[in-house]
């Protein structure tokens, strides 16, 4: 369970792949979460109005400091906070799914271990992140940069490895947010 705020993402992101592999359609009741496992499910509760509704996760973000999760149009709608843009919400993963012999297996997802990754930082310039890169490397044993292609321009994000357990990775989070404030938690 996790409480924060919301926000949602439509028409500029309609038709684009997400990190799933899927096409976005903005119509479907899906979400974008740093962390949870793509293909979770998820009950979203809106706290200012009491409305609530599942998604799956396909996608990672959202990208803005203090949001917890990026809804698609119908979810947010279906939430009533489509017109307000942002709305305090609650989140509960209800199951991981995965195709197996062509039908949807859900299973509950063990959110404490997994491949935690600290993204510190997002730059247009190959050398910003590089410089970045060699400086965190003294710090940490492993150091990516990968690189992002937004329409026509590709930032290089530098993302840490930090642990295999969720409660190690908040930690080791809250640590790097002093030195880098925009850093965020990735699960690959």
């Amino acid at each position: 369970m996790e409480e924060g705020l919301a926000s949602w993402y439509g028409p500029g992101f309609h038709g684009r792949r997400t990190a799933s592999g899927e096409i976005y359609n903005m119509y479907a009741f899906t979400a974008a979460h740093k962390t949870l496992p793509l293909g979770t499910e998820v009950l979203v509760i809106n706290l200012e109005n009491g409305r609530q509704t599942i998604v799956r996760i396909n996608d990672r973000g959202p990208f803005v400091k203090g949001r917890i999760i990026d809804l698609s149009y119908a979810a947010a709608r279906a939430l009533g906070m489509y017109r307000k843009g942002v709305a305090r919400v609650r989140i509960v993963a209800l199951a991981e799914g995965r195709v197996e012999d062509r039908r949807l297996v859900l299973k509950s997802p063990d959110l404490r271990h997994g491949r935690y990754y600290v993204q510190v930082g997002s730059f247009a310039n190959y050398a910003n992140a590089v410089n970045l890169k060699e400086k965190l490397a003294k710090r940490f044993r492993t150091v990516l940069i990968e690189p992002v292609k937004k329409g026509a321009r590709e930032f290089y994000r530098v993302q840490v490895y930090v642990a295999s357990d969720l409660a190690t990775a908040r930690r080791i989070l809250r640590t790097l947010e002093k030195e880098f404030p925009n850093a965020m938690l990735l699960a690959r």
